[in-house]
């Protein structure tokens, strides 16, 4: 296990602590800003706008996942739809991400398909796209199986994420491919057990590459998120050596993180898309970007020593 491996399960299981999560909550909210965009909707559109005028679209997700009460998903549900709404309104480039748990997954499936269905028409009206994302491997199959629910429905203004650190990823490619349901390819943010996930950096990387080439090779529209320069340069040099169109994939990164590369990245033509989150239930997200690599959590740190 390699060093930044061991930091990521560390932080991880140490961000899973209930008193570090109060005690960050309480007194780390500071610290969480440059990662959150805002707590409130206008401050989000408001961000989303000074990042269209420089080249870059965006996926707006208002935080939160794992609800206790399934009343929670019914307000999440109607933000989404005032999300939605806010973003025609606007008139900024941006689509939507949403998590299914926020929605009830874990409470009550055919609720929470229901609030999902909600969003997705309402999205469609107004001619957007939602992004369902994909969670811890409990919730692998049951996302795959809203998305392919709704896209029979004719909401197929829907897509979701494969991670590429899971073993069933490939054959979850394909399959998605064959049907469709487009696609955000990561390399995944969660900690999966041996028995079903890579676990060596090196790993991921091999199979996160070739899921793209898998992609790019299939004329199908694909969504690289990825920081990783090894992972930027393959596909650049992939589209670049098979005569691939800039406008036939996109880069995404996340708010807050490398926001020099992503301006950079569409100077040079190639469309790039920003993760930005807004919302008050911050906390989960936050760890996991501290978890990716110490770097994050060094920038935290010098934020606190000002």
């Amino acid at each position: 296990m390699t060093t930044n491996e061991l930091y990521r399960k560390t932080l991880l299981t140490i961000a899973g602590n209930p008193r570090i999560e109060r005690l960050t909550i309480k007194y780390g909210r500071s610290l969480a800003r440059r990662f959150i965009a805002s707590e409130h909707l206008d401050g989000a559109l408001t961000e989303v706008r000074k990042l269209n005028e420089i080249g870059i679209m965006a996926t707006l997700d208002h935080l939160g996942e794992g609800i206790q009460q399934l009343e929670q998903a019914t307000g999440y549900r109607d933000e989404y739809i005032r999300l939605i709404e806010g973003i025609s309104k606007s008139k900024v480039q941006s689509n939507v991400s949403l998590k299914p748990t926020q929605m009830g997954l874990a409470l009550d499936p055919e609720a929470c398909y229901q609030n999902i269905r909600a969003v997705a028409r309402e999205a469609k009206y107004h001619r957007n796209f939602v992004r369902i994302d994909m969670e811890d491997s409990p919730y692998t199959e049951a996302t795959l199986q809203i998305v392919e629910r709704l896209h029979r429905e004719g909401l197929t203004n829907v897509g979701t994420v494969i991670q590429a650190y899971l073993f069933r990823t490939e054959a979850d490619v394909q399959h998605c491919i064959e049907h469709h349901i487009p696609l955000r390819l990561v390399k995944g943010a969660y900690k999966e057990p041996a028995a079903i996930a890579y676990q060596n950096a090196k790993d991921v990387r091999s199979q996160f590459e070739r899921i793209i080439q898998l992609h790019l090779d299939q004329d199908v529209y694909t969504a690289i998120a990825s920081h990783d320069d090894r992972i930027i340069q393959f596909t650049k040099r992939y589209a670049a050596e098979h005569s691939i169109s800039k406008e036939r994939f996109e880069f995404q990164m996340l708010y807050g993180l490398r926001m020099q590369e992503q301006e950079r990245l569409a100077a040079e033509g190639y469309r790039v898309r920003c993760y930005v989150p807004y919302g008050t239930m911050w906390y989960p997200y936050y760890t996991r970007r501290l978890a990716e690599k110490p770097g994050n959590l060094m920038l935290v740190l010098k934020n606190m020593g000002r």
